[in-house]
């Protein structure tokens, strides 16, 4: 394959599929800065694995299995070298809210980011429609073990979303 070609198709991935790319990088970057720097890293990955791609699954598919393997490589590293360093981010957003944003969408957000690496996962994968087949290739795991996980993150979810709304947040 020459470069060209690979520059043409992963121009046509990204072009199709970036908003795979964002959901990933906002839902394991812990600050606005990291989702960018993770989106970066993704995409450079992507851009590398276009030569590995072989058909045997829908570009969807290869698109979240890339982005996903890259974000828990970087969570591992960011947690390794990440101790101690303050947020300043996390500061700056109390004093400054965009009002575009949908409560709801930042609730699932930050419940998404509280989840382990599998978990969060497979959320993002439910989210965006993937059948238990889809996500079991994609994560390779069993088809059952990510039925019963899909379950015990909804009855998660559904368990805080009915406490917050009992205690009034």
């Amino acid at each position: 394959m020459t470069e060209a070609e690979r520059d043409r198709i992963f121009g046509e991935w990204l072009d199709a599929h970036k908003a795979i790319l964002f959901k990933v990088a906002r839902a394991y970057g812990a600050t606005h800065s990291d989702s960018e720097d993770l989106f970066q890293e993704i995409a450079l990955q992507l851009w590398h694995s276009v030569e590995a791609f072989r058909g045997d699954a829908a570009v969807t598919t290869w698109i979240y299995r890339v982005a996903l393997n890259t974000a828990l490589a970087w969570t591992r590293k960011e947690r390794k070298h990440g101790a101690g360093r303050q947020d300043f981010e996390a500061a700056t957003a109390l004093l400054v809210t965009p009002a575009d944003r949908d409560p709801r969408l930042e609730w699932i957000y930050q419940r998404i980011a509280e989840l382990d690496e599998v978990n969060r996962s497979l959320a993002l994968l439910m989210l965006d429609g993937f059948s238990y087949r889809e996500m079991s290739q994609i994560l390779g795991l069993g088809e059952s073990h990510v039925g019963v996980k899909i379950n015990r993150i909804k009855a998660a979810l559904s368990a805080q979303l009915a406490k917050e709304e009992h205690d009034g947040l």
